[in-house]
């Protein structure tokens, strides 16, 4: 569990007036909300290929059912990029491509 400074936990309360006061300052209309943060967060973290399970971990899911449905679509393509890293070129370049003609 995530503590402040005096070692309290964090309550609703907690973090609404902080992020109210940035919002005013940043001239945000209308305002972020710790939720828009913790989206953000799970977003990048998607984007930069965190394994969902971290990322379910780090958002405090009981698992990764939820995370795959709201992040997956983020993620960079994790079997295509296995497979191209472990199986190499198929030696096929733009260059020696045929359109393939329909034989009646």
């Amino acid at each position: 569990m995530l503590t402040r400074t005096d070692g309290t936990a964090w309550a609703a309360s907690h973090q609404q007036r902080p992020i109210r006061e940035a919002s005013d300052e940043a001239k945000l209309d209308p305002p972020i909300t710790f939720h828009d943060l913790r989206n953000t967060y799970g977003a990048r973290l998607a984007r930069a290929g965190v394994p969902m399970a971290v990322i379910a971990a780090q958002l405090g899911h009981a698992d990764t059912r939820i995370t795959e449905r709201h992040y997956a679509h983020l993620a960079p393509n994790y079997v295509a990029d296995t497979i191209r890293s472990h199986f190499g070129p198929l030696g096929i370049a733009a260059s020696n491509v045929s359109t393939l003609r329909r034989v009646s």
